[in-house]
């Protein structure tokens, strides 16, 4: 057990004996429930899944429930009936939004916002309506297998206490073996190295957060409105970019929510992690340049091996005392492998803020819900 704080509020798991992690605030929290939206975004793969199935079934025990619970999905024209049909079958005030419908895509396109898609984009289209209907957003991804409805409770809290942002931090330890492999071999050291370099707030904003990556944050709906979103997975550091500006150290904090197991990537190709490096790289770079670092790429890529190779001796080590499995040669070899995504990030295709779009929530719920019926019998408000 620890109490370190970092640059930014840390709000840590103590375990006081029966009352619970973040009893202190339980109550506030739990009231805040139903003035906050829950966005969850899916793809076809989490389609009946068991961790989806997990993390709905606790969203409904959710008291009191959420003001609603935005499912960004993207799928197939012949799965999106499934899909509703699934999500309608859980007593929850769901609202389906298919994000490839072709109603969104032609909004998107008449306002020249056109172009590639991604998760980052599917949460951008759910953050306008959520932002209208709550004072509150809570994001998390639909893969985590040991989700809790406490969850949302332990990320609201911070809200409760006139933070505008709180992201969650946990261990990613499963199978006898360290995960969170993306963060700890590639955006880890290469902040680090950055960090060497350049003496700016925002890389000490960025390093501040224990597990950057992580896809559970919370927002005040003000905060949520100002995001630019990254289309695909240079989300999550594309909203610590944008939560400095709003929210600074001071309304920003960090929650424990103790050890996730989620579903893993293979390392290699353009759907694994090589590829979700080229994109947090990008935008990370992209980040750091608006805010006046000048990164010398030149030597960027040789500073990030080295730090690198540092971490996986400390990881070695710290494995080496818990007795997990660790395979130091696997670890330098992705460490290689992202060492090629870094570059200077191309052109900005950022989606803006919900303040600045030039549409209405309203129009994307009628493009993303191009249906009228309503299944019988459920919450679902689709």
């Amino acid at each position: 057990m620890e109490y370190v704080q970092e640059r930014i509020a840390t709000l840590h798991e103590f375990g006081n004996g029966d009352e619970g992690p973040g009893s202190g605030l339980a109550r506030e929290a739990a009231a805040a429930v139903a003035e906050t939206a829950v966005v969850v975004p899916m793809t076809g793969r989490e389609y009946e899944s068991p961790a989806a199935e997990r993390v709905l079934g606790e969203l409904e025990r959710l008291e009191p429930a959420p003001a609603a619970v935005f499912v960004p999905v993207r799928a197939e024209p012949g799965r999106i009936g499934p899909f509703r049909e699934w999500l309608g079958s859980f007593a929850l005030p769901t609202r389906v939004l298919w994000c490839n419908a072709p109603g969104v895509d032609a909004v998107l396109a008449d306002a020249g916002l056109g172009g590639e898609f991604g998760k980052g984009r599917d949460v951008w289209l759910a953050l306008g309506p959520a932002a209208d209907v709550a004072d509150a957003v809570v994001v998390h991804d639909a893969d985590a297998r040991s989700y809790e409805a406490a969850h949302v409770h332990r990320l609201l809290a911070p809200l409760t206490m006139d933070f505008d942002f709180s992201k969650g931090y946990y261990a990613r330890v499963e199978r006898g073996r360290l995960y969170g492999r993306l963060f700890r071999l590639f955006y880890e050291p290469l902040l680090r190295s950055l960090a060497d370099a350049h003496d700016a707030p925002i890389i000490d904003y960025l390093g501040a957060f224990r597990y950057a990556l992580a896809g559970e944050f919370a927002a005040s709906s003000h905060l949520a409105r100002r995001l630019r979103a990254p289309r695909a997975w240079g989300l999550e550091v594309g909203t610590l970019g944008d939560a400095y500006d709003v929210a600074g150290f001071g309304g920003s904090a960090q929650v424990d929510l103790g050890r996730h197991e989620h579903d893993h990537r293979a390392v290699a190709g353009d759907t694994g992690l090589e590829g979700m490096s080229r994109e947090v790289a990008a935008t990370l770079l992209g980040v750091l340049e608006e805010h006046g670092v000048d990164p010398e790429y030149e030597t960027l890529s040789k500073r990030y091996r080295a730090t690198g190779k540092e971490l996986i001796d400390q990881y070695r080590a710290d494995a080496a005392f818990n007795g997990l499995e660790y395979d130091p040669a696997a670890e330098r070899d992705q460490v290689s492998r992202y060492a090629e995504s870094i570059a200077p990030p191309g052109l900005d295709t950022r989606l803006p803020r919900w303040i600045d779009a030039p549409f209405t929530p309203a129009d994307v719920l009628a493009a993303a819900r191009p249906w009228r019926e309503r299944r019988v019998g459920s919450r679902s408000q689709d």
